[in-house]
């Protein structure tokens, strides 16, 4: 006699894996956007609180020691989702898609310490052991440069001046010289001038740590429409509705000349969509379903405060507009049966956050004079693409009782990686249970204990600052579900 797979008491355990879900992975990845809401049978409603505390410390280019940056946080996630009839469902979902929460504290160089002339030495490259060192070279490559521009000047009358054209050739040669050795003077004293603009920038905020908040929210509707004579087959798509905000302040001498930067961008909200297609086959509870979500283009209003622009002879506090593109992902849930009481189930998802970049107005203007190009550099952007995979079993125990273990693997998004979220990726382990405390009303609960990846951490300059290693941390979470037919 063939088993047949309940598909109604295996949802049971299923439901307890997405409860503690993504968790500090690559880039500003956060909740995984799952719709398995959406993909419930009947009138569905499930309210999720996930907490997330991380251990992420090392130690700067220095050697000093970087206590726990991570900040702890948490958020939620909805959905309801009911049976228009036997071929149309609709769906809400709300979910916080993307975050990062990082704070520098303690004596390291992501922390402002307020010692000018060491801050000096440091940001100058050495080039200037102290505020009185920095000034009276400032002073001579100032002087230097003003000769080498009067005598450029000389050889150019001589060069005009000139009887015979050997001469003149010789004397364009020499103005060329002189010209060339005058703006190469003039950028060292604008470098050291910029290095003590910096150093001072760090004894206005002594003590202040670098850190970063970015928090965003999520609304997307659903419909889904059933095909095939067994309504086996789901087509399904929606608009998506989506906040952004940020804030940002660069501390310490790791940042050489970027130090003292803060950036604030403010809430606004963009559209995208999503689209997807399930199958199912409820005799052995199988559920497959592959959803794309498309990329969300924001311009948001941005203020920077950036001191070093003030020693370069521009407005150091500038407001602006700022484009930040959320990236687009693909998604794939998995389940089947393996008896009448156990089921597999697999995710996989992708997001390619290397075309993601936060590149503000300010900072990139000024990057372009250490670049020397016209691109500049960003103030936070990735390497690679993230890929996450998690595998999971279920367990039923009772009519009302079901246990689900999971293993995960996040692939990060490059290494190095920016110092405000050095982790490439993690391998997870988790356990879930559910209970149905009525035919309708469940709770479930669940952890997942994370194994981050060895990072070395880098400023948008690319140069590696920090090293990160034998990280770890936690996710835990709750869920109450309702679901009728």
């Amino acid at each position: 006699m063939r088993a047949i797979f309940h598909l109604k008491t295996l949802t049971v355990a299923v439901a307890a894996l997405s409860v503690a879900s993504v968790a500090s992975a690559a880039g500003l990845d956060r909740s995984g956007q799952d719709i398995t809401a959406f993909l419930q049978d009947g009138t569905y409603a499930e309210t999720v609180y996930t907490y997330i505390d991380a251990d992420v410390s090392g130690k700067d280019s220095s050697g000093n020691k970087i206590d726990d940056i991570a900040e702890d946080y948490d958020f939620f996630r909805y959905g309801v989702k009911a049976d228009i009839n036997d071929t149309f469902s609709v769906g809400i979902l709300y979910d916080e898609p993307f975050g990062a929460a990082a704070d520098y504290s303690g004596d390291n160089n992501f922390v402002a310490r307020g010692d000018l002339d060491a801050s000096i030495n440091a940001i100058s490259g050495g080039k200037a052991s102290s505020l009185a060192d920095a000034g009276e070279k400032i002073g001579q490559l100032t002087q230097g440069a003003t000769q080498a521009g009067t005598a450029a000047a000389n050889f150019a009358a001589q060069a005009q001046n000139a009887t015979t054209q050997q001469a003149a050739a010789e004397f364009a040669a020499q103005a060329k010289a002189a010209q060339t050795q005058a703006q190469t003077l003039k950028g060292q004293a604008q470098s050291l001038g910029a290095a003590v603009a910096a150093a001072r920038a760090e004894e206005a905020t002594t003590g202040e740590g670098t850190n970063v908040e970015v928090r965003t929210e999520s609304i997307t509707g659903i419909l889904g429409m059933k095909l095939g004579e067994n309504k086996n087959f789901q087509v399904y798509g929606g608009p998506v509705a989506q906040q952004v905000q940020a804030d940002v302040a660069l501390r310490g001498i790791a940042y050489g000349p970027a130090t003292g930067y803060t950036t604030h961008i403010s809430s606004d909200q963009d559209y995208g969509w999503l689209a997807g297609v399930s199958y199912s086959k409820p005799e052995i509870a199988l559920l497959a379903a592959l959803t794309y979500r498309s990329e969300i283009d924001h311009s948001l209003n941005i203020g920077e405060t950036y001191p070093l622009v003030a020693a370069l002879g521009g407005d150091p506090e500038q407001g602006n507009k700022i484009d930040i593109t959320t990236p687009k992902s693909v998604n794939l849930d998995f389940q089947t049966g393996i008896n009448p009481t156990m089921l597999a189930t697999a995710k996989v998802r992708w997001v390619p956050w290397s075309d993601f970049a936060i590149v503000p107005p300010l900072y990139n203007e000024v990057s372009k004079r250490s670049t020397g190009d016209d691109k500049g550099l960003p103030l936070v952007s990735y390497d690679e693409d993230q890929w996450l995979v998690e595998l999971g079993l279920a367990k039923r125990l009772s009519p009302a009782l079901a246990v689900t273990g999971t293993v995960g693997w996040d692939s990060g998004a490059g290494n190095p990686v920016t110092s405000l979220g050095p982790i490439e990726g993690y391998y997870s382990a988790g356990l879930g249970a559910k209970y149905n405390f009525t035919e309708n009303w469940a709770v479930s609960a669940g952890g997942k204990y994370l194994w981050f990846g060895d990072a070395d951490g880098q400023i948008p300059t690319k140069a590696v600052v920090s090293k990160f290693e034998d990280n770890d941390g936690f996710a835990l979470g709750m869920k109450l579900s309702y679901q009728a037919k």
